[in-house]
């Protein structure tokens, strides 16, 4: 086994060229974060396009993170021991014809198939861009350089809907997969020239069965939580429910019987890994699971356009940008735990407000505090949760590293995005169904199964019966409200359970730093 000692003391403080070896990774992830955001605006138009119900609309909008997250771990693993530097460049050259297919696609199963093969391209550039900077970066330099990937990261993922209004109040709804393309040229040219072919990467075997098995679980879990709620598809969840219980156990069992495991449990369970990881992982998919709900409410129910949506996002992304170099600042004095509760305070904070101050009549001014409070959250509590994951492994596992914190952005936004869509669409249809059950006008089964789908469902029936259009639309939003609430309340519980486990299990600064230094001592002893 390679010495991590040597790994770590390899590692320069920055390497050459720091600044725009910096840029480049960033672009990459930046192309990855794009990819993952700008299908949220599209929802209503595509919709629209193909007639779709809320559930084919979730599946579209999970599809980038399914195909991201399912793949991060073996990704990253396979770059580890083959070269980041070649599994960065395949995954940028990827994301281009996955992109097109996306736009161009002629039915929602097409559309669905192109964003998860989207996100498996983004699966081997996006967890290959946090492992190099923790081999290429140390110290110091390492937490600005996370601060500064995590920050530019996650605002894009409030930009991406801003820039994907702009296209489409123009172009059709395709467009808006097409914004990645100029981007993700420039960071494969970057990246071919000035990030380094090779730096501290493993010899050791990957574990291939482990990748496949893991590959599974995470899909088939994802997509249980998405189906459960969908009228007519309780088998299919129970059986990708059942999937997803046995790929678990099975890559348990596996990753403690492997010589050489693609997710090291004995490193896993360290304090700061986990709860780092836990606590990443609801934050990051809160934040994509507010801009999903957000940006169906705001052209849903208050009617925005697609450009007006996506500018309404822009105070998450620039609170974000503040907040990640306060947060490393926070970190170096405080701690990581501080910092942590510090991001789940605002977040929950934002939670809160969407569900006391979101109606039908609601200004700008509480849409644009409820997204800058999200983005405070996540921008101060981003740099400590993939900092912490890296600063607790050697270098020769960045991968592993990286693919975790990749998780947690990608599996936590599936999973928060499919859980709270799933609520959504339970309550929306529950509404809905209340709403019929009291209307003085009978409505056939037919009708109201259609009604149930989706907004979009709605304002199809809508526009076939323009004398009823008015309330059909005005019972539509309603119901889109109830079913929101219940999302929102779900958020909030979410959040406050995350930070229990932090403020529990997460140690406070002097023990923080004893913990780091003894899996530095533990990572040295192995030859």
């Amino acid at each position: 086994m390679t010495n991590a000692a040597s790994d770590d003391n390899a590692a320069p403080q920055a390497p050459p060229h720091a600044g725009i070896t910096l840029v480049a990774l960033i672009l990459v992830a930046t192309v990855a974060n794009l990819n993952l955001s700008v299908a949220n605006v599209a929802l209503p138009n595509i919709g629209l396009a193909f007639k779709a119900s809320q559930s084919a609309l979730n599946l579209v909008a999970v599809g980038f993170s399914l195909g991201l997250a399912g793949t991060v771990l073996y990704l990253g693993a396979i770059g580890d021991r083959y070269g980041r530097y070649m599994m960065l460049l395949i995954g940028t050259s990827l994301a281009i014809p996955t992109s097109i297919a996306a736009a161009w696609s002629t039915d929602m199963t097409m559309l669905i198939v192109s964003r998860v093969l989207g996100g498996v391209a983004a699966g081997m550039a996006f967890p290959t861009t946090l492992a190099l900077i923790t081999a290429l970066w140390s110290g110091p330099a390492r937490v600005r350089a996370i601060a500064a990937w995590s920050a530019v990261g996650a605002a894009m993922a409030a930009v991406g809907p801003l820039l994907a209004g702009i296209v489409l109040n123009t172009y059709w709804w395709g467009s808006c997969f097409l914004i990645s393309i100029p981007l993700a040229l420039v960071a494969f040219g970057l990246s071919a020239r000035y990030v380094p072919r090779h730096v501290n990467e493993s010899t050791e075997p990957v574990d291939n069965l482990g990748g496949v098995i893991s590959v599974v679980a995470v899909m088939a879990l994802v997509l249980s939580i998405n189906l459960a709620p969908s009228p007519g598809e309780d088998r299919a969840a129970l059986i990708a429910g059942i999937i997803a219980v046995v790929a678990l156990v099975a890559f348990f069992v596996r990753q403690r019987r492997a010589a050489e495991p693609l997710f090291d449990l004995a490193i896993a369970r360290r304090r700061i890994f986990w709860v780092a990881a836990t606590g990443g992982l609801i934050v990051f998919g809160t934040l994509m699971a507010a801009i999903f709900l957000g940006e169906q409410y705001l052209q849903d129910v208050l009617g925005y356009s697609t450009l007006k949506a996506g500018a309404a996002g822009l105070p998450a992304a620039v609170a974000m940008l503040i907040a990640a170099p306060i947060s490393a600042r926070l970190i170096e004095r405080f701690g990581s735990r501080f910092t942590l509760l510090c991001g789940y305070a605002f977040c929950l904070a934002a939670f809160i407000m969407m569900l006391v101050t979101w109606t039908e009549t609601s200004g700008y001014p509480v849409v644009a505090a409820a997204f800058c409070l999200a983005g405070i959250g996540v921008g101060l509590a981003g740099t400590p949760a993939s900092h912490s994951l890296t600063s607790s492994v050697p270098v020769r596992r960045a991968g592993m590293a990286s693919g975790t914190s990749d998780l947690q952005r990608d599996l936590g936004g599936s999973i928060m995005q499919s859980l709270l869509g799933a609520i959504l669409t339970a309550g929306y249809a529950a509404a809905v169904a209340s709403a019929v059950a009291k209307s003085p006008t009978k409505i056939s089964d037919a009708v109201t199964s259609e009604l149930q789908r989706s907004f979009a469902s709605a304002a199809t029936v809508a526009e076939r019966y323009p004398a009823y259009s008015k309330a059909i639309i005005a019972g539509a939003r309603s119901s889109f409200l109830e079913g929101a609430n219940w999302a929102y309340a779900s958020g909030c519980i979410s959040i406050i359970l995350g930070a229990i486990v932090i403020a529990v299990f997460f140690p406070r600064r002097d023990e923080e730093e004893r913990l780091l230094a003894s899996y530095e001592a533990e990572d040295a002893s192995f030859t």
